[in-house]
C-alpha cells in the first residue's frame, strides 16, 4: 500500500475498515474518501465531519483557542476548552462538549514498517446534554504536532480509529 502514489488513511470502526484516499484540501481540512460514498473531514488530525455512515459527526466547531491548531505537541499539562457538536441521525444539534486533553507520554508508533517517536494525548469528552463520556488518543508527531493515529468519536458509541498510512503532510508533502 505505501508504495501507491496517493495519499492514504486507513480508517475502522466496529461495522469494519477501509483504506480512504485524500480527496481534496481546502484550507486546512482534508477530504478522505473511501467506498460507498464515505467521507471522512480533518482539521490538523481532528475528525471535524463525517458523511455516509449509519451515525455520522455533521460538524463540530471550534473555539478561537482550539489546541489543535496551536499544535497538540505543545501541550505539557491538562488543557480545558469547550466545543459544539452535531450529529445524526436523531437531529442532535448544538450539543457542547467540554473537552480536556491530558499529555500521557511518550511512545513508538509502528506503521508499515517503520516507527515513529510519538507523544501520545489523551482528550477526555463529557457532554452532560448527550448525556454522554467518552476519551479520544492521539499520537503526534513530537517536531510539528502531525496525528499519526487516532482514535475518536463519530457520535455517541461509535468510535473511529485513524492511521496514516500515506500521510498529507500539506504543501511539502
Amino acid at each position: 500500500m505505501a508504495a501507491l502514489p496517493y495519499y492514504q488513511l486507513a480508517a475502522s470502526t466496529r461495522d469494519g475498515q477501509a483504506v480512504l484516499i485524500l480527496g481534496n484540501v481546502d484550507g486546512v481540512r482534508e477530504d478522505w474518501y473511501g467506498n460507498n460514498h464515505v467521507v471522512v473531514f480533518l482539521e490538523h488530525g481532528q475528525l471535524t465531519g463525517t458523511a455516509g455512515l449509519l451515525q455520522n459527526l455533521d460538524g463540530l466547531r471550534q473555539p478561537a483557542n482550539n489546541p489543535f491548531t496551536r499544535g497538540l505537541q505543545h501541550l505539557s499539562v491538562p488543557t480545558e476548552y469547550t466545543y459544539t457538536v452535531d450529529w445524526s441521525p436523531g437531529y442532535r444539534y448544538g450539543v457542547p462538549v467540554k473537552a480536556r486533553f491530558i499529555p500521557a507520554g511518550s511512545a513508538q508508533l509502528e506503521i508499515l514498517g517503520q516507527v515513529h517517536g510519538v507523544l501520545r494525548i489523551d482528550e477526555e469528552l463529557d457532554a452532560p446534554a448527550a448525556g454522554w463520556h467518552a476519551t479520544n488518543h492521539y499520537w503526534v508527531d513530537p517536531a510539528d504536532g502531525f496525528v499519526w493515529k487516532s482514535v475518536q468519536q463519530i457520535a455517541p458509541g461509535l468510535p473511529i480509529t485513524l492511521l496514516q498510512l500515506h500521510p498529507y503532510r500539506g504543501q511539502s508533502s
